[in-house]
């Protein structure tokens, strides 16, 4: 679960995860699909996050059933993902951080970061983008600078991450909230922490 990070671990942090300059401002572009998922790109509006290890979700588990509603199709694939499918490299501390690092270096200047936890094979962050910082751009480079450091890490080369990520926009104060308690009790309903607080 998200938590501020010890010195050592701040040195740890990215240098630069936009190339070394801050990206030119985007023109946010609402909804959208520019792959398989629909995505929903707007300033100020909080937004739940979900990116996987590119080995997170067996093949099957990705099919929607013919008459599966997309709230069933979501909550099977929330149960594959926290099955524990997959390598799961960030059970590891080192590359868990690395993604910490990257979720802490972009915020505040291209997001707000509510709350984030890292799961074994995938990552869940509630923020909301700053106006500028388009949604698919925050993704991005947490998932180009992570992918690189944790190949580094691993001698391999590769793909790291899944290409597409799943996003909801925040509907209303219930949601929010709603939305944060999910992300608290994701590692509890993996059976990977006793309570909230673990």
């Amino acid at each position: 679960m998200g938590r501020k990070m010890s010195d050592e671990e701040e040195g740890a942090r990215p240098a630069r995860l936009w190339g070394g300059e801050t990206p030119p401002l985007g023109e946010h572009r609402g909804w959208h699909v520019p792959r398989a998922l629909p995505h929903f790109d707007s300033p100020a509006v909080a937004q739940a996050i979900t990116f996987r290890l590119a080995d997170a979700l067996p093949r099957d588990a990705l099919r929607a059933l013919q008459f599966e509603t997309s709230a069933a199709y979501r909550r099977r694939v929330a149960a594959a993902l926290d099955a524990g499918h997959g390598g799961c490299l960030l059970r590891h501390p080192p590359l868990a951080g690395a993604v910490e690092a990257a979720l802490l270096h972009s915020a505040g200047v291209h997001h707000e970061l509510f709350a984030w936890v890292i799961m074994p094979n995938h990552v869940h962050a509630l923020i909301t983008p700053v106006i500028g910082s388009r949604l698919a751009d925050i993704v991005q480079a947490w998932k180009s600078w992570t992918a690189k450091t944790i190949n580094r890490h691993r001698g391999a080369s590769g793909p790291v991450w899944q290409r597409e990520y799943f996003d909801r926009f925040i509907r209303n104060d219930r949601h929010f909230a709603a939305t944060i308690a999910y992300i608290e009790e994701n590692p509890v309903k993996a059976g990977l922490a006793a309570n909230r607080a673990d």
